[in-house]
């Protein structure tokens, strides 16, 4: 809950920078001559990509959390089977057996968004965070029936 909520606060924030920043474009433009059009167009830019990109973060953590609470309902959630150090850090040979065992998993049944979606939690155990997201991407393309390029995760 605290992490929503911290994700909550910190997308508000971006908000109401988008629009300042957006409110200094028009600002700019309002001056009229053609350097500050220039830039102000250039500054307008900014908040429309930071919003493209704050949405499809949001988009892709509610379609990640709607397959955990499936997998869950299903009861094919992955077990925290890992060994952790004293400070409580994930092993890394633990990790890496997990993540063999999954990519098997994998390899075996490619169709499955579960498997996918077991994958890319292996990989984030792994710390290898653009695999895990790749890996979830093809789950919830999976899931969704959508199209998957051959060059996928």
């Amino acid at each position: 809950m605290r992490a929503k909520i911290v994700y909550f606060a910190l997308a508000a924030v971006l908000v109401v920078y988008f629009v300042l920043v957006g409110s200094r474009g028009v600002m700019l433009i309002r001056q009229g001559t053609v350097i500050t059009v220039t830039f102000g167009l250039a500054v307008m830019i900014l908040p429309f990509i930071g919003a493209w990109f704050l949405y499809r973060t949001t988009k892709f953590a509610r379609d990640a959390n709607r397959l955990a609470h499936e997998l869950e309902a299903e009861g094919g959630l992955p077990v925290d089977e890992l060994v952790r150090t004293p400070g409580g850090r994930i092993d890394r040979d633990s990790a890496d057996e997990v993540f063999a065992r999954r990519k098997t998993e994998t390899e075996r049944t490619p169709g499955d968004w579960r498997c996918w979606f077991r994958l890319a939690v292996a990989y984030h155990d792994a710390r290898d965070t653009p695999r895990a997201r790749k890996a979830m991407q093809r789950a919830i393309a999976l899931h969704d029936g959508k199209q998957i390029s051959a060059s996928g995760a």
